[in-house]
């Protein structure tokens, strides 16, 4: 049933957040006490328009005056690449710098040839994302894949 009442509250979150782009510029209250309950956030991702997204919807939860106790982005996959110092996506980052934690998962950067020293700063190396977001979810937050 806790699940379930997650998951309700996951695609409450997935419904604000895809009314952004329709021109919504904050959240009903009663959403905002729901997501309350379980203030901690967690999301899996492959794509820089993702990355852009949740912390877009990081910004929607702030200024609809939600509590936020952790919000967690895990990266893997071909977005690795675009996490490097002096890249777009680092410029985009440094509002969310100390806010969001970002992990990186070590195999994709492996498999790309991207080396920790090359991250921009801000950015945790996780030794898997599939691992990671199991911790995420053991330890209470909700969480999404994109």
């Amino acid at each position: 049933m806790k699940n379930i009442f997650r998951i309700l509250l996951v695609i409450l979150v997935m419904a604000a957040t895809t009314s952004v782009a329709h021109g919504q510029k904050k959240l009903d209250q009663q959403t905002i006490v729901d997501l309350e309950k379980t203030p901690k956030y967690g999301f899996i991702l492959t794509t820089e328009r993702h990355f852009k997204g949740v912390l877009s919807m990081y910004d929607l939860l702030i200024e609809s005056g939600a509590v936020i106790e952790e919000y967690e982005i895990v990266v893997k996959g071909k977005v690795v690449t675009q996490l490097v110092k002096n890249s777009e996506m680092e410029k985009f980052f440094q509002k969310y710098k100390g806010k969001v934690k970002v992990s990186v998962c070590s195999v994709a950067m492996e498999k790309l040839g991207v080396a920790e020293e090359t991250l921009f700063d801000g950015l945790n190396v996780t030794p898997t994302a599939s691992v990671r977001m199991l911790q995420l979810q053991a330890n209470g937050y909700n969480t999404l894949t994109y």
